[in-house]
């Protein structure tokens, strides 16, 4: 992307995650090394081959209030949660309606209402089917709820590109503020995927770990005996401005969305392209459209879910991209203890690292037991991390089935 004259800075951030109902329980828990995975006790899950995920900490249905959460599906209520702390943290009260905008994501949509409403067709009749079905799954429903909410008329958008929908969510934010379409814009993901079909289908694929038995211990990317992801739910969301727009009413600025890089694989549905080709493209992309060098980058938030494949593939591309200074980057793999959110995750690592500039600290990778012989870049393991002094940009990388790569470039707000 051609880099535009307006400059977009983060100035609100809320998040309702596997490790805390807001962002400075899931901040805490990130440096705590604390993981959200847990044993499934519901019934529908006794006899399946995965029996483990990362549930949110809190539920939304309580926060939304009965009225919303009744013609809400839960992704939707996740993101009004995330979007409300962000919304409050960026100080926002009177904002122009159409210079305020919307980009919110989700990888599979209200898919677990479409499911039980579907049940309820088949056990009860047409006429117990709830009205509100169509709203619930439809894949912009969070987005168009959030835009309902703060009146947002510069337009409400919805990005699909499975796991990494949330960061290209944020991609697309501020590409609306720098183009001048809008001033601000709530931004990132949310998703609420833990349902016996998903759980089964990603099962089938042996993308998820089976260590059933030892549930915290599972997600564990670049061990050695790392055998796929577990499923998370919950929602991060961004509130980004102008420059002009936060600097005008004095809002804090924690970071300048700097840079972003979008890129394809066209290698296959579900894997990652094995050499990481396309994702160095994504991410010198990001660092070109920050005006950054290699040598800026103070740290990664890795996509690293936990399987054979994806890992090593991503790390591949970073030492390709960063060269020389590939060894002094601690990289952070941040659902070795979120799990991995798919839609939701892009945004909630996007907190992650904007958090971990802000605070000028990495939080750790745990369950490494045995590091993957192939991983040679410095993953930051077992306790927090601080940044290397002075300015520089931090990165997020998001991938998704279909051969989506988005990386986000995050520059410190003092050195912007």
């Amino acid at each position: 992307m051609a880099h535009a004259a307006r400059r977009v800075f983060v100035t609100g951030l809320g998040a309702t995650t596997p490790l805390g109902g807001d962002t400075t329980a899931t901040w805490k828990a990130l440096l705590a090394g604390r993981s959200g995975a847990r044993e499934l006790t519901e019934p529908w899950a006794k006899d399946l081959a995965v029996r483990i995920a990362c549930p949110a900490a809190s539920d939304p249905a309580p926060q939304v209030g009965t009225a919303v959460a009744r013609r809400t599906d839960r992704s939707t209520q996740f993101a009004l949660v995330a979007a409300r702390e962000a919304w409050q943290d960026a100080g926002l009260t009177d904002v122009v309606p159409e210079r305020l905008g919307v980009a919110v994501a989700s990888g599979l949509g209200g898919l677990t209402s479409l499911l039980a409403q579907h049940d309820v067709l088949r056990e009860k009749g047409h006429r117990r089917v709830s009205p509100h079905t169509v709203p619930m799954f439809m894949p912009n429903g969070p987005a168009a709820q959030i835009g309902l909410e703060f009146g947002a008329r510069a337009g409400v958008h919805t990005t699909a590109s499975a796991c990494g929908s949330g960061a290209e969510a944020i991609a697309y934010a501020v590409e609306m503020i720098r183009s001048g379409r809008a001033d601000v814009v709530v931004a990132g993901g949310t998703e609420a995927p833990i349902h016996p079909l998903v759980m089964t289908a990603f099962a089938n694929m042996m993308a998820m770990s089976r260590r059933n038995d030892d549930p915290t211990a599972a997600s564990r990317p670049y061990d050695r005996d790392r055998d796929g992801f577990v499923l998370g739910e919950g929602a991060g969301i961004l509130v980004l401005e102008s420059e002009e727009h936060a600097r005008a009413r004095g809002a804090r600025l924690y970071a300048e969305a700097a840079g972003v890089g979008l890129t394809s694989d066209a290698h296959h549905i579900a894997q990652p392209e094995p050499d990481g080709r396309d994702v160095t493209r994504a991410v010198r992309a990001a660092l070109a459209d920050a005006g950054a060098a290699p040598d800026e980058v103070l740290h990664v938030n890795a996509h690293a879910t936990s399987t054979p494949l994806g890992d090593i593939a991503e790390l591949a591309a970073l030492r390709r991209v960063l060269g020389e200074h590939a060894p002094r980057v601690p990289v952070s793999a941040t659902k070795s203890m979120t799990g991995h959110l798919l839609g939701a995750t892009g945004a909630v690592e996007s907190v992650a690292a904007v958090l971990a500039l802000h605070h000028r600290l990495a939080p750790p990778t745990v369950n490494v037991e045995v590091l993957d012989e192939r991983v040679d870049l410095d993953v930051v393991r077992d306790k927090p991390r601080e940044l290397a002094p002075g300015a520089g940009v931090v990165l997020n990388n998001s991938f998704g089935f279909g051969g989506h790569n988005i990386c986000l470039a995050f520059r410190d707000a003092d050195g912007a």
